[in-house]
């Protein structure tokens, strides 16, 4: 039997409310959701060796941005 790896922080029980979110998600809701994110974030292709020091910054910047 294969043992399912979670991320720090995930487990099942997390990963199957996940999924019921998204399974009984209206196709509204989802265009809706999706045009939120979209606004306030920004995608981008990096090196793979530079997305250790890009997730320090954004945590540094998330940590200095909760305390305002």
């Amino acid at each position: 039997m294969i043992k399912n790896e979670f991320p720090q922080g995930w487990d099942e029980k997390r990963v199957k409310k996940l999924i019921n979110y998204y399974e009984n998600q209206s196709e509204d809701e989802a265009v809706a959701e999706d045009e939120t994110v979209s606004s306030q974030q920004t995608l981008m292709q990096v090196p793979t060796e530079l997305v250790p020091t890009i997730l320090e910054l954004i945590n540094k910047y998330q940590s200095s941005s909760s305390i305002s």
